[in-house]
């Protein structure tokens, strides 16, 4: 079984790629709550390269490095990485509203599949109003 989350997002193909993929935007957007932050990141974005996001509860009671290893990458169309024994997809493509993001990934054993989608999905969606606030 895989979960799905998916937006669409009102900006350009490449910024959506740049936001997903730059860790000065990723701090800015990786957590499923505003209690929650993504103090660093760090991202080696080809097949083999990896990624690191540390998240952590605001308050300092909690926090975890989120990390993997790309194992597939197309620019501006996939990103596809291992996470432990997890898979994960993430696909970009351009619709007259806007670009649709859509992240497929391997649900872990721990917490409820609904859970792990809410949280998937608020960080989806955090990632969507930080692109659609930028600058263009």
């Amino acid at each position: 079984m895989k979960i799905t989350v998916e937006t669409i997002v009102e900006a350009p193909l490449a910024e959506v790629w740049h936001a997903y993929t730059t860790p000065q935007d990723i701090m800015q957007w990786n957590f499923a709550s505003d209690d929650w932050i993504c103090p660093n990141s760090t991202v080696d974005l080809r097949v083999g390269g990896v990624f690191c996001s540390r998240m952590e509860a605001k308050d300092g009671s909690t926090g975890f490095d989120f990390e993997g290893t790309y194992t597939k990458i197309v620019k501006e169309e996939l990103i596809e990485y291992q996470f432990g024994d997890r898979i994960a997809e993430i696909t970009f493509k351009e619709k007259p509203e806007g670009v649709e993001v859509r992240v497929i990934f391997d649900p872990e054993n721990e917490f409820p599949v609904e859970y792990q989608q809410a949280g998937w999905q608020s960080i989806l969606d955090n990632f969507k109003r930080h692109v659609e606030r930028l600058d263009r």
